[in-house]
Parts: structure tokens; sequence; C-alpha cells
């Protein structure tokens, strides 16, 4: 797999970790609201997880939304919402040397460093 970042530019955490990590002008960066995420990457993210539901970003709007409404949620309903809703993707991902560094947790920004700085 490529090597990108997923990341959302109208998340001031995103941003924040961006300019942690040095990779403000960075040709990998994605933005997954211009460019969603895409099938080969999301088969990817599948594979590393094993997981859709870990690739869900469960503090957004629509994900809560759905919570409030009842629905059930099963694989193939994560799937759906990453597939057709960008901001229900759990970010920033790194995505490098073949490797998953999923999330904002510090641990997380460390290890993403510590894989851009080789």
């Amino acid at each position: 797999m490529e090597n990108t970042f997923l990341y959302l530019s109208s998340c001031s955490t995103c941003v924040r970790i961006i300019k942690e990590l040095g990779i403000q002008d960075a040709p990998f960066l994605q933005d997954v609201k211009e460019r969603m995420v895409t099938a080969a990457q999301l088969a990817f993210l599948y594979a590393h997880t094993n997981s859709f539901e870990q690739l869900i970003n469960k503090r957004g709007r629509v994900y809560a939304q759905l919570k409030r409404e009842g629905s059930d949620f099963s694989e193939v309903i994560y799937k759906k919402l990453l597939v057709q809703e960008y901001s229900c993707l759990k970010r920033p991902i790194l995505i490098w040397n073949n490797k998953v560094y999923l999330g904002n947790a510090k641990t997380t920004v460390v290890e993403m460093k510590t894989a851009l700085d080789g």
C-alpha cells in the first residue's frame, strides 16, 4: 500500500498532529473530505484491524445520530458508513511502509513520528 496520511482538514486535532509531525507539505497527505478513502485503502485497513468498527469515529455526528435513532450496528453497516460518509472514519491514520497507525492518542502520534523519521 502506498504511504498515506488520512486526515480531515477541518479537524483541529488532525491539523495539530500534522504540524507536530512536520508533514504540512508532504505529498502523501490525503484529506478524506476532498478525496474519500478508496476501496483498496479500506481493504488494507481492514486487513490490519480485522474490524470495520475499529475504523469508525464514534464521536462523529453521523454515528451519534444513528445511535440515537437506535440503529443496530454490524460490520456491514460500519463498512457502509466508511464508504459513504467521510466523517465516520477515525482519524488521523498513517499508512507507512505497510503498517497502520490509527487515531490521535499520544502514544500513537509518537509511533507515527518514529515511523516517519525512519
